[in-house]
């Protein structure tokens, strides 16, 4: 029974990082109906800015809470103007383009981020600074549990009830729910169309860079590639919880890592990685429309 609650433990940790890149494919889907195939490389571009932030504050040789959280702030900030860079020179003049060109824009983005951290960056793997400090806390019926995993779980569900705070009560969120529901009624209603997307890209990109600090801090070695694989795992929580719904891929991340974590724990951790599209599958034969979301009549 310990073990199975340890593993659980494990998996939330795990799935609450998913869930905040989640996020942000399913913010930017909400809007504008386009799945962000760079979100995952934006992710990749905010850990490495956690990275050097981190080491230029000297975090490795003394860890602090207060030092991560200005790691994390100033990578948020960063990958926040990335992203509002990326649609605004990429995918806002193809808004009224048919939606293949602005997929296929995605992945042209995604691939120069990839390679373009390549150059920048190096292609050799970094070792992520010990920018927190370790102490295993001893819980009931023989768990443990790290500080750095409580301080990752912790720190994701904050932001992630920060998230659903700004999109149910603040002007901006009444503007984002009006473009997710008629993006040509809400321009004529007066809302900031531009500047709501906008702030659409730079949240989610900013929760994406807070993701990639958390797993840089968990799993202490990052590469330019790394968006890759979290960044599908990402998109298939966004699609389990129904892509479109805040809440949705939140729940969709959690699921996901403890499908994981139990696969780890009870299977074989060679298939891992695998289960993530195995859920994929099967959600796309029993409910394409993911947990939560709803089926909508396309208007031709």
């Amino acid at each position: 029974m310990s073990e199975l609650i340890q593993h659980l433990l494990n998996g939330v940790a795990l799935g609450a990082v998913y869930a905040l890149i989640a996020l942000g494919y399913t913010m930017v889907f909400g809007v504008l109906k386009l799945i962000n195939f760079a979100h995952g490389d934006v992710f990749m571009v905010g850990a490495y800015f956690g990275y050097y932030m981190g080491n230029a504050l000297g975090l490795n040789e003394h860890p602090s809470v207060g030092g991560a959280v200005l790691t994390t702030t100033v990578a948020m900030l960063g990958a926040a103007a990335l992203g509002t860079t990326i649609e605004r020179l990429a995918y806002r003049p193809l808004r009224k383009a048919p939606r293949i060109n602005a997929l296929i824009t995605a992945i042209g983005v995604s691939m120069l981020l990839q390679y373009t951290g390549q150059i920048v960056f190096g292609a050799d793997p970094k070792f992520y600074p010990q920018m927190l400090p370790s102490v295993d806390i001893a819980l009931p019926l023989e768990l443990v549990l790290s500080s750095v995993q409580l301080i990752v779980l912790v720190a994701a569900v904050a932001l992630m009830v920060g998230l659903d705070f700004m999109v149910r009560r603040t002007k901006y969120g009444l503007a984002l729910r009006a473009l997710s529901q008629d993006f040509e009624a809400a321009a004529l209603m007066g809302i900031p169309v531009n500047r709501t997307i906008a702030i659409t890209f730079a949240v989610s990109a900013a929760l994406a860079a807070a993701a990639g600090v958390l797993v840089g801090v968990s799993y202490p070695k990052i590469d330019p590639l790394m968006g890759n694989l979290n960044g599908m795992k990402a998109f298939v929580a966004a699609v389990l919880g129904g892509i479109g719904h805040i809440r949705g891929a939140a729940i969709g991340g959690l699921f996901l890592g403890l499908c994981e974590e139990m696969m780890t724990g009870y299977g074989s951790s060679t298939y891992r990685d695998a289960i993530a599209f195995v859920v994929l599958i099967i959600v796309l034969l029993v409910r394409p429309a993911g947990l939560f979301g709803k089926y909508e009549v396309e208007k031709v």
